[in-house]
């Protein structure tokens, strides 16, 4: 049913996080799925502390730590190592989590939401962006 699945997680959203694996374990295991776990690191942090460290410096220090994180969830998965894999990008999480879907075109997307408000209506504003724009099915995990 699935041959990839496409999950943008958030290092700063562990307890949503933590929501949304079981439905990835789940739905990876049915189909065999490959998944590729996608993290968005802000431009606007990056930015505020490139005065500090160096846009550059920063950009890889970043990268660096999001990858150890990556890896370390990944171990948590129960699924085979080698069908997964992860993403990292600069920008806004919307804009490069519909990017990224393009590229790879996954099955299936599934991401998590919260916080919604009254402007967002039931979905946060990330996860309501994708389900608007994406061309394949969303799942969104509450």
């Amino acid at each position: 049913m699935y041959n990839k699945i496409l999950v943008p997680i958030d290092l700063l959203e562990d307890e949503l996080t933590q929501k949304v694996i079981p439905h990835v374990e789940c739905l990876a295991k049915l189909s065999n799925a490959e998944v590729v776990f996608f993290h968005t690191l802000p431009v606007a942090s990056a930015i505020v502390n490139a005065y500090s460290f160096g846009f550059d410096e920063f950009k890889d220090k970043a990268t660096v730590q999001t990858e150890q994180w990556l890896h370390k969830l990944m171990a948590s998965i129960n699924l085979p190592q080698e069908k997964l894999s992860f993403s990292i990008a600069f920008g806004n999480p919307r804009d490069e989590i519909l990017h990224i879907a393009e590229e790879l075109k996954p099955d299936l997307i599934i991401l998590g939401s919260r916080r919604p408000n009254i402007t967002t209506h039931l979905l946060g504003s990330n996860a309501a962006g994708v389900v608007r724009s994406a061309q394949t099915s969303v799942l969104v995990v509450r």
